[in-house]
């Protein structure tokens, strides 16, 4: 597998908002290392529902799922 440029996970984080809104809540979209590149790390704040797929990559971009729960201001 190719290394994905920080461009590269630039360009498909909003793609990835757009991709992933309508199949779970979705808290925060943020870019983190993955091997030799970069990934999308997707925060949701549950779990989807079980007969939901979600996309593992986006143009080519690995897609790392995290459940974080909801976001609360400190």
């Amino acid at each position: 597998m190719t290394a994905v440029s920080i461009d590269q996970a630039r360009a498909a984080k909003e793609k990835a908002k757009a991709a992933f809104a309508p199949m779970a809540t979705v808290v925060g979209i943020g870019i983190a290392r993955f091997e030799d590149g970069y990934c999308l790390k997707v925060n949701l704040r549950q779990a989807p529902a079980d007969d939901v797929i979600l996309p593992d990559a986006i143009d080519g971009v690995p897609v790392r799922l995290e459940i974080v729960g909801p976001i609360r201001k400190r």
